[in-house]
């Protein structure tokens, strides 16, 4: 039972993990990889190792996303900007 649950999780990362890799836009894709961060976490927590479950939810579902979202925004913004220079 327990080998069920460990394949199911890892096929759930490989497939959100090609996910993330087959979406083009940059806002969707850190959308994924916050889904991403979710579904290691949960492999972490069925592999019996919490306390990197919950830095995988903290780093990997939270914070690079949003990075990632922050930096597209002043990205576009930027660009937004230089266009009306122009």
């Amino acid at each position: 039972m327990a080998d069920a649950v460990i394949v199911v999780a890892l096929v759930l990362v490989a497939v959100t993990a090609t996910a993330a890799v087959a979406v083009r836009d940059p806002v969707r894709q850190a959308l994924v990889l916050a889904v991403l961060g979710v579904v290691l976490a949960v492999l972490f927590t069925v592999l019996q190792a919490p306390d990197v479950a919950l830095s995988q939810l903290a780093v990997g579902s939270a914070l690079t996303p949003l990075l990632l979202l922050l930096a597209v925004h002043k990205v576009k913004r930027r660009g937004r900007k230089e266009g009306r220079h122009r």
